[in-house]
């Protein structure tokens, strides 16, 4: 048992797979909400509406899984030579795994993700294909430019969730997810790069980039509402008029929980690996704090058991991760 955990623990390293539950509970949050909502599943016709909904969200975990790997086994494989120098005990970087079954892991996860986004349909496909171009594009290119690249990695997401449904109405829970990590990967970029010129340069232009996105995304939902859109017809009037609240003080809770976990660590790489670990719990959070405003109990504790499993699974591994690599023993 031992021995194939310490096999497998470099592959779970470098896939990150313990902090794709969040991505998992963005696509599986745009199911179930496209399947209770009447208004959304009138809208939109195949796999997401009539196949079951198990079926469904399998797809769904697939495409999320997948994806969110592919993106992690990307960055390291890019990033090898810096990780050397500044993080040398990484799986790639160590050696404990190689470039050729780096490339395979690529393959693989691509092939993951777009088997379960065939199951949901050919808007699917093409929006993975999408939102995998979208990702080598930010590791190749935008995150070498900070304002671009924050601006990027909330749009990736954005586009991520929309994966089973394209054609959601209500995007308030898309632009939720896309503000969110816009900040989760402005307060890491804060962290790393404390000694980096112009960092409020970089803030004002991301503002401007998320203003920008932000109004397209809004315009984009809101005509898709149809008539009785509230709030200059940027809020479908189907939807209750406070459900906003539970995210929104969410959102605040996340701002509080970071503040103090900063405070705690001791330097900027321990900090933003916190920020990143709770920015993805906070995710399935408002996830099932959308689906508690309108009153859909049962998807709810679906997302909300998601969280609760993601947060348990996260830390289990980590503590399983240590004793396999660093096993306890006894001094002499």
């Amino acid at each position: 048992m031992v021995r194939s955990l310490s096999r497998l623990s470099p592959v779970l390293h470098l896939t990150r797979v313990t902090m794709a539950f969040a991505a998992v509970g963005n696509v599986w949050f745009v199911i179930l909400w496209t399947r209770a909502m009447a208004e959304e599943s009138g809208r939109v016709s195949g796999a997401i509406v009539d196949e079951p909904l198990w079926s469904v969200l399998v797809a769904g975990g697939a495409v999320a899984v997948g994806l969110y790997s592919f993106a992690m086994v990307v960055n390291d494989a890019l990033d090898i030579r810096r990780d050397r120098a500044l993080h040398p005990d990484r799986p790639l970087a160590s050696g404990r795994i190689t470039m050729e079954t780096a490339a395979v892991l690529v393959s693989l996860t691509l092939l993951l993700s777009f088997g379960g986004a065939a199951l949901l349909g050919m808007g699917s496909v093409w929006l993975t294909m999408v939102t995998a171009g979208a990702i080598l594009v930010y590791f190749g290119v935008a995150r070498f430019f900070p304002s671009l690249g924050l601006v990027a990695v909330g749009l990736i997401y954005a586009a991520h969730m929309m994966i089973p449904n394209w054609k959601l109405a209500f995007v308030w829970p898309v632009w939720t997810v896309m503000t969110h990590e816009l900040l989760v990967v402005g307060l890491v970029y804060m962290l790393t790069s404390a000694r980096a010129p112009k960092r409020g340069r970089v803030f004002f232009f991301a503002a401007l980039g998320w203003l920008f996105w932000s109004g397209v995304l809004l315009w984009v939902g809101a005509r898709r509402s149809g008539e009785g859109a509230l709030v200059w017809g940027v809020w479908p009037g189907w939807v209750w008029g406070w459900a906003w609240v539970g995210p929104a003080v969410l959102g605040g809770m996340y701002v509080l929980v970071v503040r103090g976990k900063i405070r705690k660590s001791a330097d900027g790489w321990r900090a933003a690996d916190k920020v990143q670990r709770y920015g993805a719990l906070w995710l399935t959070l408002y996830a099932t704090a959308w689906m508690i405003a309108v009153r859909h109990v049962e998807e709810a504790m679906v997302l909300g058991g998601l969280a609760v499993a993601g947060f348990l699974g996260m830390t289990v591994l980590r503590e399983v991760y240590g004793l396999v690599e660093q096993p306890v023993g006894y001094r002499r």
